[in-house]
């Protein structure tokens, strides 16, 4: 088998585990969840710079750090926009009065 196919075989197995374990997750913790997911992503974003910053020119290295950086900074602002509307659904709602 090579490794290209063990690759996705892993993404693949991977993936799924993921949607199953995800999808038994309790709404009241879906936020806290979410904060460690995006700690997680805040060090992908990291892991993308360096790699962009030492491709040395290379660009499959360059295009392969900003595909990374790109989905990272996209998993951080969109976890950071559902976690905010997840809190605003538990603050109070000033009274009309």
């Amino acid at each position: 088998m090579s490794s290209l196919s063990q690759a996705l075989w892993v993404l693949l197995l991977g993936s799924l585990l993921g949607l199953e374990l995800i999808g038994k997750v309790p709404p009241t913790l879906h936020t806290p969840l979410m904060s460690g997911a995006n700690a997680i992503s805040g060090i992908t974003v990291l892991a993308s710079l360096t790699l962009i910053a030492q491709a040395g020119g290379q660009p499959a290295l360059l295009l392969l750090g900003a595909a990374s950086l790109a989905f990272a900074l996209f998993n951080v602002i969109g976890g950071f926009v559902v976690t905010d509307r997840m809190l605003a659904m538990f603050s109070r709602k000033p009274s009309g009065r």
